[in-house]
């Protein structure tokens, strides 16, 4: 299915968009219009990279210039971890399976939504909101990567990749996953909360930061987001990296990752679920 053909007349979302900067050893995000990318290092072999999510419709060139600039001549990724399938994190993943030819790595339950099997539900209607906007021009409909896509083992490893693990924080979608460090607490989040409210262009475009719940446009599963919030909040990350919104470190993430989870009802459902 093709995303979004008007893409370039969208600009630029934000002011961190370009943004990049290494959260973590080993550990580099980038900034593409309004989503976040990283890429991740196995911690005991060298040239062994991952690229988490896959950005929007028309940022394939952009995060292949990421790649480059830290990857080694002739290196590239043993594969791409998808926190999620949602259209602003797989919206040139066919051009980089088929660029770099490698796999796709999700949860069993986004498979379906990767491979033309199913669609994602409508979205709530949140008119203010930028995702509202931004969907009009980048439909969320299934992609097909029937060869490329693979299922994440189930004891929560990821092929390939050591010193990391997947964990199943549903709710923004069904196989929703986050991944964790244990070494130095290094957590990337996806969607499951940001650290900037999605569902304010204004907080987007200055992206004040500040721990929020999943975007709501396209969360449905609310007793699963929190749950998962509750999980992540347990795990007491040092750092952050979330889909939307620059990483975020100490006691200002841990104090507001305690509130959300404390608050979830009040600070991230919509008040008419």
């Amino acid at each position: 299915m093709e995303y979004g053909k008007d893409y370039k007349h969208i600009p630029a979302a934000s002011v961190t968009s370009g943004h990049e900067e290494e959260a973590a050893p080993g550990v580099f995000c980038k900034t593409i219009q309004i989503v976040n990318v990283c890429l991740i290092k196995d911690q005991f072999v060298n040239d062994t990279w991952f690229l988490v999510d896959a950005g929007m419709t028309g940022s394939a060139e952009s995060i292949i210039e990421f790649t480059e600039s830290h990857l080694p001549v002739g290196v590239k990724p043993k594969a791409i971890i998808l926190t999620h399938g949602h259209f602003d994190h797989v919206g040139a993943i066919i051009e980089l399976v088929e660029h770099w030819s490698i796999p796709v790595y999700a949860h069993p339950l986004e498979i379906p939504y990767l491979t033309g099997k199913e669609d994602y539900p409508e979205g709530n209607t949140l008119p203010e909101g930028l995702m509202a906007k931004l969907s009009a021009f980048y439909p969320n409909k299934a992609i097909n990567l029937e060869y490329h896509a693979r299922e994440l083992p189930l004891d929560g490893s990821i092929p390939h990749l050591r010193g990391w693990r997947w964990i199943h924080t549903p709710g923004h979608t069904r196989g929703h996953i986050s991944l964790f460090r244990e070494e130095d607490r290094v957590l990337i989040a996806g969607d499951a909360f940001v650290t900037v409210k999605q569902e304010s262009l204004y907080h987007v475009m200055i992206q004040d930061q500040e721990v929020s719940g999943p975007p709501q446009y396209f969360t449905f599963q609310w007793e699963e987001a929190k749950d998962s919030v509750l999980t992540l909040e347990e795990l007491k990350p040092l750092v952050a990296i979330t889909g939307h919104g620059k990483p975020m470190r100490g006691a200002k993430l841990a104090d507001g990752l305690r509130e959300l989870a404390l608050n979830f009802e009040e600070k991230a459902v919509p008040a008419s679920k």
